[in-house]
Parts: C-alpha cells; structure tokens; sequence
C-alpha cells in the first residue's frame, strides 16, 4: 500500500506578543489551531496559507517567512506534512464569514496559548510556536 501523507498549511500571524488563533470545533470538541488547512488542488502552498488564513480568521496577511516542516501521525491514524509560514498581520475584513465549524479567531499570548494544554488540536500546534520563536527563520524561496 502506497503512504498518503495529508499536506496541510499553517500561519503563525503575530502581532506585538500575540498570536492569531483559531477556536474550531474538532470531532465534537473545541480545540485551538493557528489557521490552517489542507492543501488545494492547483494552488501553491503560500496559497493555500493565504486562504486558511482570511477563511478561518477573516484576516488578510503578508506571508514573510518559513518556521519548517513537521511530519505528524494523528490520533486518527492519519500522517500529516504540515509547512508552517510566517506572516504579518494586514487587514482584517470582519464582513467576511468564516469558515464552518470556526468558532472564532482570537489574539493570544504564548502563555495563553501553552495554558490551553489539551484544547490545543494536536503538539505541533505549541512547537511551531516554540520554534518560531527560539529557531531559525527560513526565507520563501526554499520552497519551489
């Protein structure tokens, strides 16, 4: 049998000391994510991090950078390739309906965020959080 990782995209936005955090509902409980999302036919993961983001937190963002790349194996069995970007804040457009099952988006402290303990979706969602902030940066032309 021929190994499917699932590609998804995620964006750590920051804004003075505060991140930008989905609260989304997960196999009937809520969790916390930054905004992320599977990776769309046809368009390019800076792409796809620039539509998770305005649909599930109704923000238009800069993507500037690149924390990694994480493989993680999900409770459902699932393998997922997650690549994490790094973005700047832009415009938020509150018009803009969100995405279903979105509660909503929320501006937290990285305290706030490693005190939400099991509320958070899956451990990658800390550690890209911790690397981005103690590990290198890596630019937008690594990715082809």
């Amino acid at each position: 049998m021929r190994f499917l990782p699932h590609v998804t995209v995620a964006t750590i936005v920051e804004d003075r000391g505060r991140f930008l955090m989905v609260e989304e509902v997960s196999n009937n409980r809520v969790v916390f994510n930054q905004p992320a999302g599977h990776l769309e036919a046809d368009e390019s993961l800076i792409q796809a991090a620039h539509r998770e983001t305005l649909e599930e937190t109704a923000w238009t963002v800069e993507i500037t950078g690149l924390t990694g790349v994480y493989l993680f194996r999900g409770e459902n069995g699932v393998t997922y390739q997650r690549t994490c970007f790094i973005a700047q804040p832009v415009a938020h457009q509150p018009h803009l309906q969100l995405d279903d099952g979105i509660v909503g988006a929320h501006w937290l402290t990285l305290e706030e965020v490693a005190a939400l303990g099991e509320q958070l979706r899956s451990p990658m969602v800390l550690e890209c959080l911790t690397d981005y902030l103690n590990k290198p940066r890596y630019p937008l032309d690594l990715i082809r």
